[in-house]
């Protein structure tokens, strides 16, 4: 692939040191975005809402340790700790019943926290690296919540548990109970899209190598980025990484958008795969 521009940087951002963008007597939340999508974690106490008045588009809602009620347009779920819900476009709210950490993740079509989004600086001049958002298909069945107890979606051998909308895809891990075997890691590369990578327990250790262009002058080292929980690391395109925790009792969530097609072309890898068709496949409510 042919080198035109030089590697952007990595997006750190350690909640526990950084003032909650928005903040109420119930909840302080903290925003932040990658090229394609936005985050806002939630620390929230029982009555807290979290409300979206006319979402454009479908988000996720994690619950990870902390029960809440999930409206949207007729429905409304009760949804427990460790689970996961598409909430469809249009008004929805998110009412917690006790004090815990909640996850929203969004396209950037959410304009609005967009703009309030504490990196938004580091997306000055956009992400020319990114590939552009683009939805895929519409559920054949139509917009809807869909709720997800991520116990019940385990596989054996396999810590990864991953879901897409039409335009995100989440990998909620499963727990690692003890530090990562360094001789077991994983260093891979993304040619056209970022990893948001959201610690939501334990310390990490994100290793970022960046590519060898041409020009010599553009080299840099490598970084070993150590983080606590919660937090977000957005790891830029072509930048070689792994991560590993190093204690026990660790919980990490990859964001990707758009889907990834590598996974989503893995039959059986993307847990809900029956309810999203994939571009060119044959979609009745497109």
């Amino acid at each position: 692939m042919a080198e035109t521009l030089s590697p952007l940087n990595p997006s750190l951002e350690p909640y526990y040191d950084i003032v909650p963008t928005q903040r109420d007597v119930l909840a302080d939340t903290w925003i932040s975005r990658g090229g394609n999508f936005v985050i806002a974690l939630s620390k929230v106490k029982a009555g807290a809402v979290l409300a979206r008045n006319d979402n454009p588009d479908e988000y996720m809602v994690l619950l990870h340790d902390v029960a809440a009620t999930i409206e949207a347009g007729k429905e409304t779920i009760t949804a427990a700790a460790d689970t996961l819900t598409i909430v469809p476009p249009g008004a929805s709210k998110v009412v917690a019943t006790g004090a815990g950490t909640i996850v929203r993740i969004f396209s950037v079509e959410a304009k609005d926290l967009v703009a309030v989004s504490h990196n938004a600086s580091h997306y000055a001049a956009g992400a020319p690296h990114v590939a552009p958002l683009v939805s895929w298909p519409a559920p054949p069945d139509g917009y809807r919540l869909r709720h997800y107890v991520l116990s019940e979606y385990v596989k054996p051998g396999s810590n990864m548990r991953i879901f897409r909308s039409r335009n995100l895809m989440v990998n909620v891990l499963t727990c690692w109970e003890a530090p990562r075997d360094i001789h077991k890691l994983s260093p891979h590369s993304h040619e056209d899209f970022e990893q948001g990578s959201l610690a939501l327990a334990g310390n990490w250790v994100h290793h970022l190598r960046y590519p060898w262009t041409p020009d010599m002058s553009r080299w840099r080292d490598d970084e070993h980025a150590a983080i606590g929980s919660p937090s977000l690391t957005v790891i830029p395109p072509t930048v070689i990484h792994t991560s590993r925790n190093t204690d026990p009792n660790a919980i990490l969530v990859d964001v990707f958008a758009p889907p990834r097609e590598d996974f989503s072309n893995m039959s059986g890898m993307v847990r809900n795969e029956a309810e999203y068709p994939m571009p060119g496949k044959h979609n009745a409510a497109s």
